[in-house]
């Protein structure tokens, strides 16, 4: 499990910052003291860390570490990120017009994981010919997608997750953007939900994505498009064959970091 560690030295230690990227640091920023903040990837008692970076033990504050996205992105504090045409920034920071604000939380979606920033990226490309006026959002998380589509022009989106936590915090981003007019949120699953939508968004992983498709599939609309992520890109063929069987023709896939994003269009 990664660690934070908090030293009292001054940022510009650059020898210490040298030994904290040699020791494989996955952030560094200056702490709420104006001394230096890491998190190393690997839980370390003090003592170790100071011996490493050759420090007094007394200068080495020794704490657990947050993680974002699931666990799988470890950084000390949010920070701004852009993907596509969006940019989202934490609550609390300035942002210009336009910007999507988020608030803290352990909600997936900070828009630092690579399957954020490719389904951010595939909205780009497919809403600036026109936005549908409505969209579907399969496991909200934070609500960022929904968001971004509703910054793009769709008129109303309906968000669907099984964690109430995610509702929840999906709500608190919903009115801190000011679209809470806008914005359906649903704790649901897929198999519950009733209707049919020109886009339809999911971003969750590869497993429920395969078992999902005949639910998924039910909810598209004629000519609708289907943007499906959180795929590892060993699964995506596997992932682009269960909706192929089921009409869905593939139009396009993105990857980063060995995940992929799938976009696929209806043939009816």
């Amino acid at each position: 499990m990664p660690t934070r560690i908090d030293l009292d030295l001054d940022i510009d230690s650059d020898d210490v910052l040298l030994r904290l990227i040699e020791l494989g640091a996955l952030d560094i920023d200056t702490s709420p003291s104006g001394g230096i903040a890491a998190i190393l990837p690997e839980e370390l008692p003090a003592e170790t860390v100071a011996r490493m970076l050759g420090v007094p033990p007394d200068a080495v504050r020794v704490s657990a570490a947050t993680g974002y996205d699931d666990d799988s992105v470890w950084i000390l504090k949010p920070r701004p990120v852009r993907a596509g045409r969006f940019r989202i920034v934490p609550a609390g920071r300035d942002a210009e017009p336009g910007a999507i604000r988020l608030a803290g939380g352990t909600a997936f979606g900070t828009g630092l994981h690579p399957t954020t920033a490719l389904c951010l990226e595939v909205l780009t490309d497919e809403l600036e010919a026109g936005a549908p006026p409505t969209l579907l959002d399969i496991g909200t998380g934070t609500g960022v997608l929904a968001l971004a589509a509703l910054a793009s022009g769709v008129q109303r989106v309906v968000a669907i997750d099984l964690d109430a936590h995610a509702v929840a915090a999906a709500a608190a981003n919903a009115a801190l953007n000011d679209v809470r007019d806008r914005l359906q949120l649903i704790q649901s699953s897929v198999d519950a939900l009733a209707g049919q939508w020109p886009f339809v968004v999911a971003n969750i992983v590869a497993a429920p994505l395969i078992d999902l498709a005949p639910a998924i599939v039910r909810l598209m609309a004629r000519s609708g498009t289907l943007v499906l992520s959180g795929i590892r890109l060993s699964l995506a063929d596997e992932v682009k064959d269960a909706y192929r069987h089921l009409g869905m023709h593939p139009l396009s896939e993105r990857m980063r970091e060995g995940w992929a994003a799938l976009t696929l269009r209806t043939s009816w």
